[in-house]
């Protein structure tokens, strides 16, 4: 195939800003549907983007049945996610998937064994697996360039407006999910292995009325194999902080704007009195990881971020609640080994402009 043909599940915001946009540019894939709840604005970012179709939900087997789709990226709420990937891998169409991957470790084990069972790929959206400076991070650690990694921490936050779906817990809505499953996911890769337990403590905002029902922020701490140690702090009612920090037992490694895709990075490596400095240009990470995934497909072969890298970061975060609520340290269940991404992952394109939002 030429170019792999995407059908976009859920038209809301990270669907306008982020993907739309991003697609144009990859060279080997294309948007052929949208499917939606609302009509209206579907049909203007269709019209806007140069896509053929358009469904209602109640359409999304006829969209899958229409020969005019290869994969889907789903951008519906959490709670959602897995239905759709279901259905879309039934009917043989690979599967990019928001984070988090699910709302429960079943209903992630469900979408990987159906995408096994139809023989289609499943891949989380972890689109910095293919951005230029967190890959050098990650390599530069594989280079003993800091020594023994003993330590990593990260914020990640900024203030949430009220009536955002990310407030609400029927979809698993949180900062946990929303912000921590990066922070979660670096630390993993850094460590290149998976916490052995975890702890955490939460906080409601102090009467303010958005987190009635989700927290504002948590902090977390997670024990990983060889005594080395992880914390990280994420929420929904600080001014913006977006970096993480990696010590070793001969320098430090710090990530600023390490998670947003909108950012240029910067790269400060320190040993003992030297600093070096690396500053990335603002690089389409959402372009990225489509073009990446697009080569897999067309080159039949499986994602490094797959289903099983989604469900590890799960069932970790799954400890992470159960500590905030227990107030005791929890046990992460043993989970497969991952590989950790590399420089063949990297793809670079510069920022989309061309966008709608509606």
């Amino acid at each position: 195939m030429s170019k792999v043909r995407f059908a976009v599940i859920g038209a809301g915001w990270i669907s306008q800003e982020a993907f739309l946009p991003a697609v144009s540019q990859t060279g080997n894939a294309e948007v052929t549907a949208i499917v939606s709840g609302n009509a209206g604005k579907a049909a203007k970012l269709a019209a806007f983007h140069g896509i053929p179709s358009v469904y209602d939900y109640s359409q999304f087997d006829v969209m899958a049945k229409s020969g005019a789709v290869d994969a889907v990226y789903i951008a519906t709420p959490n709670s959602s996610h897995c239905e759709y990937a279901v259905r879309a891998a039934r009917h043989g169409l690979h599967c990019l998937v928001e984070k988090p991957l699910a709302t429960t470790a079943a209903d992630s084990e469900t979408m990987i064994d159906a995408a096994r069972k139809a023989g289609v790929f499943l891949m989380t959206a972890y689109r910095l697996h293919n951005d230029p400076a967190t890959i050098k991070s990650m390599e530069l650690v594989r280079q003993g360039a800091i020594g023994e990694v003993r330590h990593f921490s990260s914020v990640f936050s900024f203030q949430l407006a009220a009536g955002n779906h990310r407030l609400q817990p029927g979809h698993w809505g949180g900062p946990l999910q929303d912000l921590g499953v990066y922070c979660l996911n670096a630390a993993r890769h850094v460590f290149g292995t998976n916490p052995l337990r975890v702890s955490a403590m939460s906080s409601f905002g102090n009467g303010d009325p958005r987190f009635k029902d989700v927290e504002e922020g948590l902090t977390v701490a997670l024990e990983f194999p060889g005594s080395r140690l992880a914390q990280f702090y994420v929420g929904f009612g600080t001014d913006a902080m977006d970096m993480y920090q990696i010590l070793g037992t001969k320098g430090s490694i710090t990530l600023w704007n390490g998670y947003r895709f909108e950012m240029a990075r910067r790269l400060v490596v320190q040993r003992n009195d030297t600093t070096e400095t690396t500053n990335f240009e603002k690089t389409d990470n959402f372009s990225g990881m489509i073009a990446y995934f697009a080569d897999c497909i067309r080159e039949k072969r499986p994602p490094r971020a797959d289903g099983m890298e989604g469900l590890c970061d799960m069932q970790v975060m799954l400890a992470i609640e159960a500590a905030a609520k227990s107030g005791r340290r929890e046990d992460v269940p043993p989970l497969p080994d991952f590989k950790s991404y590399d420089a063949s992952m990297v793809r670079s394109f510069p920022p989309a402009v061309r966008k709608l939002l509606v």
